[in-house]
């Protein structure tokens, strides 16, 4: 990106054999190209928060895991009920907000 810059800044300065429109020409390109990537991301953004918000709202269906904790657990990296119920009770007691009572909950599931 910084050398097509500097490559269009050398030719206004040094006056080549370009003609001014053909660099608005290929601007025009570049930001449509842009503008369609910005929009791919935003709907990748989007699924992932729909999927994240699912994931927490399964892991809520846990006894004793409310909002709160379903979120906590999610962000340390436990998506799903089954990697709640497989993790080792050292693992759940380092994500914040969870208790020893809850661990014991969880691990009567076993």
């Amino acid at each position: 990106m910084i050398s097509k810059f500097l490559s269009k800044l050398k030719s206004i300065l040094f006056k080549s054999e370009v003609s001014p429109e053909t660099p608005l020409k290929k601007e025009k390109k570049s930001t449509k190209s842009a503008k369609t990537s910005k929009t791919k991301t935003k709907t990748k953004t989007k699924a992932k928060s729909v999927n994240s918000k699912k994931n927490i709202e399964n892991l809520t269906t846990l006894p004793g895991v409310g909002a709160k904790s379903a979120k906590a657990l999610y962000e340390a990296g436990f998506k799903t009920t089954k990697a709640v119920i497989a993790a080792e009770e050292k693992d759940l007691l380092a994500v914040p907000g969870v208790g020893i009572n809850l661990v014991k909950k969880l691990k009567k599931l076993k």
